[in-house]
């Protein structure tokens, strides 16, 4: 089994198109290493497996031989298979519930499980993601969105012109778009009834850069968060622009007494601080989040909030929420579901906390695309695979029937090995009180 690599399907979403490794990239492996890479056939995935089948990988149902599996998404307890070792996003880490039945299974099975997203160089920074393409993908859903909501109240915008991300055929396309958009809002100018049109970001790190590249096609102006509340109020802006504020944790949270701010306090003693954001939101157009949420840090959008902000007798600025971080009942609290591409966004009702699918209704539209990468599957694709390829041949080659302490890994493979032949890894023992208590 060893020098075997597979390549199973995705089925979690008809959605979800992307691939861990492209067929190019397939081809340089086998060539370079010997490796013989088994794929499971689909009719989804945006490379055809008549592209795996000319660069010498078997494609075929059964991906037995295979002693390392790779995919994208989680795999369905049903499809797991004895002392098999699983290269995915798991979603696990933080111990969330809904896949504690597949970890479970995963250690009853003597498996191996290796999780991308803690896959790290030595400073502890990420090597794969596709936090750029979710950015991507957010950012046009939302301002397709926007165009969408103001189109039912009754004001007509450049961004009626957007389509969906996933109705692209490639990033190109879709930036051209972008591009003669912000011609005519440079041209012509925005309608005034939204002036100033200003999009806000939480965060600042792939997710959010990946978003503000396409917001910066547009003729985009940055303003600090300092000067948000003046450049609406005292009319110090343009309609033949668009606005953006990055948000970052000096902009969103205060210390409270007379404490200053200090970013590794914050890190570490969030309870110490107090959220300031809601003093922000009523002089946004829209709103992306993009950052990086655990239970401990605040709440940024309340649904007490929204409700204040939506009681008026005139709408509010603030008509879309792209939530690309969908931590559901997280950080914005009007994420109460995910969504996905073929219903992408919803109308949020502060008062009953009901969900309504579409963009009429009271309350914010909320897009909470889950997996925003794969509508963008190409070149995501791409990006991923030119980095994980890298790792491959360690893999392949890599003896599972050692103990952990002596299985020869890369370092960077090796801190992302969440459990190890049924056993959860030694940085991952906290997650035995998550698993407890799950019925297999």
């Amino acid at each position: 089994m060893k020098n075997n690599i597979g390549i199973r399907r995705e089925d979690i979403s008809r959605f979800e198109r992307r691939v861990p490794l492209i067929p190019a990239h397939v081809r340089e492996l086998i060539r370079e290493y010997d490796l013989k890479i088994y794929v499971q056939p689909s009719t989804i995935r945006v490379f055809p497996d008549s592209e795996y089948l000319a660069v010498g990988a078997f494609v075929q149902e059964d991906i037995c031989p295979s002693q390392v599996v790779l995919a994208i998404k989680e795999i369905p307890i049903s499809k797991l298979e004895p002392g098999k070792t699983y290269i995915f996003f798991s979603h696990t880490i933080k111990g969330q519930p809904h896949n504690m039945p597949m970890l479970k299974k995963i250690l009853e099975l003597g498996c191996t499980l290796i999780d991308y997203e803690k896959m790290t160089d030595d400073q502890g920074r990420r090597v794969l993601f596709f936090g750029n393409y979710a950015g991507h993908a957010g950012l046009v859903d939302s301002l397709w969105a926007y165009g969408q909501r103001m189109k039912i109240m009754g004001v007509k915008t450049p961004f009626l012109k957007l389509k969906q991300a996933i109705d692209y055929s490639n990033l190109t396309e879709l930036k051209e778009d972008i591009r003669q958009i912000g011609k005519e809002i440079e041209g012509k100018g925005l309608p005034a009834e939204i002036g100033p049109f200003i999009c806000g970001f939480f965060g600042y790190g792939h997710v959010s850069q990946g978003a503000q590249e396409i917001y910066d096609l547009l003729p985009a102006v940055e303003i600090p968060a300092s000067e948000l509340v003046e450049t609406v109020e005292k009319g110090y802006f343009s309609l033949h622009r668009v606005y953006k504020v990055v948000f970052k944790e000096e902009d969103m949270v205060k210390p409270k007494g007379d404490l200053v701010f200090d970013l590794d306090d914050y890190y570490h003693h969030p309870e110490k601080y107090y959220p300031v954001t809601e003093n922000y939101l009523p002089y946004l157009s829209v709103l992306i989040n993009a950052i990086f949420w655990t239970p401990k840090y605040p709440k940024f959008v309340t649904r007490k909030f929204l409700e204040k902000l939506y009681s008026g007798t005139t709408q509010p600025r603030l008509q879309v929420i792209g939530d690309i971080t969908c931590d559901i009942n997280g950080s914005i609290e009007c994420t109460v579901r995910a969504t996905d591409s073929e219903r992408p966004v919803y109308v949020f009702d502060p008062v009953t906390g009901q969900t309504l699918d579409g963009f009429e209704g009271y309350g914010p539209v909320v897009m909470a695309v889950y997996n925003l990468p794969a509508e963008l599957p190409l070149e995501s694709s791409t990006y991923f695979s030119q980095r994980l390829k890298t790792f491959i041949p360690n893999l392949a080659k890599a003896d599972f029937e050692q103990p952990f302490e002596q299985i020869e890994l890369d370092p960077v493979v090796k801190r992302a090995v969440i459990a190890y032949r049924g056993e959860l890894a030694p940085d991952y023992k906290y997650l035995t009180e998550y698993i407890e208590g799950i019925k297999s």
